[in-house]
């Protein structure tokens, strides 16, 4: 007869059990609930960081249109887009800027988005009213300002 206790299994043997079904099913609940906060709010967060290349844009060409203003008394100029400033000089791969002078002493800057950003619409005019034109679906458009994220301005 044997009399010895039983033996206990190897310390290695107890390390080496690995996760269990329930553990992994738990990691797996919680990332997709990360994902599904995480990635909405990443793809909002890149939309508001293209809008500045609008807004700083269209102010820019604002204080250039006041300089050819103050050199000619007029934001008119007989071209095609008939602005002194011409708004399509301006490169950026979120806008396409364009400008309409209406006459001597009115004009409209408008940036239209492209891409990712073709929902977005901006302008400011000779007052220097800021507009936004259109926004996204789900977003909120600011009457008198720039809207640069969902709730308006």
């Amino acid at each position: 007869m044997n009399h010895l206790p039983p033996r206990r299994p190897s310390f290695a043997r107890r390390c080496a059990r690995g996760f269990t079904l329930i553990e992994i099913m738990i990691v797996v609940v919680i990332v997709g609930v990360l994902s599904a906060i995480a990635i909405p709010l990443y793809g909002d967060y890149v939309l508001r960081g293209r809008i500045p290349d609008a807004t700083s844009n269209l102010s820019a060409l604002a204080v250039k249109m006041e300089q050819a203003f103050q050199d000619n008394r007029s934001y008119y100029k007989p071209t095609t887009t008939n602005c002194a400033v011409d708004g399509s000089t301006v490169t950026s791969n979120s806008f396409d800027f364009s400008c309409k002078a209406t006459s001597d002493t009115a004009y409209v800057f408008t940036a239209k988005g492209k891409n990712t950003m073709a929902a977005f619409t901006y302008s400011i005019d000779q007052s220097g009213v800021k507009k936004t034109v259109a926004v996204k679906t789900g977003w909120t458009a600011g009457t008198n300002c720039w809207t640069t994220n969902k709730g308006g301005c």
